[in-house]
């Protein structure tokens, strides 16, 4: 006997007004102006943004999985590169790193495109790299990584975390084009912009939601039972026990 039909969610008691098609069509495309428009607007920052000078950057040693190597080999074939800047507790369990770090990388899954385009791809972060090799590997992450513990230049090493940096070698030189850090980051985040496109959002707080709109706090579904929402795709990884410390579980 088959299963039965799971019941349907049921219906928020806040919802948008019900109009026929061609009532929907009209204010859709009224939107629509100020989404071109907002379009172009990305399309001439990001022309400033190539415009920007740049400042040379030393050819610090970093640590990965092959041991110390030079900031210059991450570059590979290429002559430039994007790195994310992962934020890191010292000390602390998978669970206690920061959630939107982790939900950053894991949703950023192959920089394929970029590489074709000639631009490599590393997560840089200033924890030693004894605690970044089990965490990427619990985590699954298939990007490069690389500690910067110990790097006092903040054009490589950053200033906390969860930074978006850009470089470009010329020669034997490496230059720092560009960085982002807060809400530039979302760069990464497609199932963020995925969600900026349904009726309810994200559902967080500071949105401008009609009255009545399902809002909880901001990031709160970054997190679950103590964890980082993307450590759940992990084999076995269960709610964080009161007290618990251990690094993998």
């Amino acid at each position: 006997m088959d299963a039965p039909a799971p019941a349907p969610t049921a219906t928020p008691v806040a919802i948008p007004a019900i109009v026929d098609r061609e009532s929907w069509l009209r204010e859709r495309n009224e939107l629509l102006v100020r989404e071109k428009a907002h379009t172009r607007e990305g399309d001439a920052i990001a022309a400033a943004r190539r415009r920007l000078p740049m400042v040379e950057v030393p050819d610090v040693e970093v640590v990965g999985a092959d041991g110390p190597v030079r900031f210059s080999s991450l570059f590979g074939e290429h002559d430039e590169l994007v790195v994310y800047r992962h934020m890191w507790q010292d000390g602390q369990p998978f669970e206690g790193q920061c959630e939107g770090c982790t939900m950053s990388v894991w949703d950023f899954r192959n920089s394929i495109y970029l590489a074709e385009r000639g631009v490599a791809f590393a997560v840089l972060s200033r924890g030693a790299w004894e605690e970044l090799e089990p965490f990427r590997e619990f985590m699954g992450y298939e990007h490069p990584w690389y500690s910067t513990a110990g790097v006092d230049d903040v054009g490589v090493a950053g200033d906390m975390g969860g930074e978006i940096a850009s470089y470009l070698r010329v020669g034997d030189k490496i230059y720092l084009t560009y960085e982002t850090t807060d809400r530039g980051n979302e760069v990464l985040l497609v199932s963020l912009k995925l969600l900026d496109m349904t009726v309810y959002g994200r559902k967080e707080v500071w949105e401008d939601s009609p009255e009545g709109w399902p809002q909880g706090e901001l990031c709160a579904f970054w997190r679950r039972d103590g964890r980082p929402t993307a450590q759940w795709t992990r084999p076995g990884v269960g709610a964080v026990a009161e007290g618990d410390h251990e690094h993998h579980h």
